[in-house]
């Protein structure tokens, strides 16, 4: 009986143990309320359509200088690009950088 008891304390202090050793979650903060403009309209859906509004005019750029890489190189005979052409390709995938990482921010 004895024997019994000094096993029970022992599995009940072991499992304590292993119990007090998980990490118990931190409470998160409630979410703050949402920032209400002056006129009355909430700050973060001014902040959606201002990006936008820039993504489709970076939209509209990245369209144009495709367009203009695209007649460089039909017109080049050779198969050798011009700097103009490295540096159009790379203002594209700068445009395009931006407006991605514009649509993951939402």
């Amino acid at each position: 009986m004895k024997h019994r008891f000094h096993r029970i304390t022992l599995l009940a202090a072991f499992a304590a143990l292993c119990l007090a050793q998980v990490p118990q979650p931190e409470p998160q903060p409630p979410p703050a309320p949402p920032v209400k403009l002056p006129n009355g309209k909430l700050q973060r859906d001014e902040i959606l359509k201002e990006e936008q509004a820039e993504n489709r005019k970076d939209a509209e750029e990245l369209v144009e200088l495709a367009q203009q890489l695209r007649g460089d190189l039909e017109k080049n005979s050779r198969y050798v690009f011009s700097l103009a052409d490295h540096k159009k390709a790379e203002d594209i995938e700068r445009l395009a950088h931006r407006i991605r990482t514009r649509m993951q921010h939402n």
